[in-house]
């Protein structure tokens, strides 16, 4: 995984985008890094040109990408410095948030690409020592009431976790069954209560990482988040 390649001038259609002031945003709407640079600009409200590059096609080993990222790697995205566009920041200004800000971002980089298996392993293992940091710092966002740099990089893994590895962040303990005559515990392995005549049932579940499922649900009610997802992307899969 790779964050955003910054580019000024690099020719082509790239330098006639810089010439009008124009963003120029290379991207794939699969890539996890793509979907973290488009919330940003989507918060900030910068409007910017959509340039597909197809991954499957191996479009990012072009001569003239290559040109704009000699790595090839996307999202690039063509514009001047990155901080003369101050509304809407996405750095908290508290030291130790900013500092969960860069550990939550550098969790971000380290994608898995093996096994299912061992990818799964690899996100519990992260999500589990993110659900600790963010636990005393989190407010209605990852780390307070605004929305920061540590929810653009959240919000794509959460969504990868869930949509591309299977992640089940909701933890299935067993049926609790509401009955006529009160209840009392008859199942000690699977949890379950029962009594003369069952009224009604119900799944009884916990999520094994509650605020980072908290934060999954809020982050889907942010326009900006959502006009964000690889399926809202021109270039994404029917």
């Amino acid at each position: 995984m790779a964050t955003a390649n910054v580019v000024v001038g690099a020719g082509g259609e790239a330098e006639e985008h810089n010439n009008n002031n124009k963003l120029l945003l290379y991207s794939f709407w699969r890539s996890s890094c793509s979907f973290r640079v488009r919330i940003a600009l989507n918060i900030k409200g910068l409007k910017y040109d959509y340039k597909p590059v197809n991954l499957l096609k191996e479009e990012q080993s072009h001569p003239e990408f290559l040109q704009l990222n000699p790595v090839g790697f996307v999202p690039v995205l063509v514009d001047g410095p990155v901080d003369k566009h101050p509304q809407h920041p996405l750095l908290p200004t508290d030291i130790h948030k900013r500092a969960i800000n860069f550990q939550t971002y550098i969790e971000g980089k380290a994608g898995p690409d093996e096994k299912l298996s061992w990818v799964q392993s690899v996100i519990k293992k992260g999500f589990t020592a993110l659900e600790k940091l963010l636990k005393e710092h989190t407010g209605k966002y990852a780390t307070g009431d605004e929305v920061s740099m540590a929810d653009i990089f959240l919000a794509p893994q959460i969504h990868s976790a869930f949509k591309k590895f299977n992640i089940d962040m909701v933890v299935f303990y067993g049926l609790l069954y509401i009955l006529c005559g009160g209840i009392r515990r008859c199942n000690e392995t699977y949890g379950l209560y029962c009594c003369g005549a069952i009224t009604t049932a119900a799944l009884v579940m916990d999520s094994e990482f509650p605020t980072l499922s908290r934060l999954h649900e809020t982050y889907y009610e942010i326009p900006a988040f959502r006009k964000a997802l690889p399926e809202n992307q021109p270039d994404a899969a029917g």
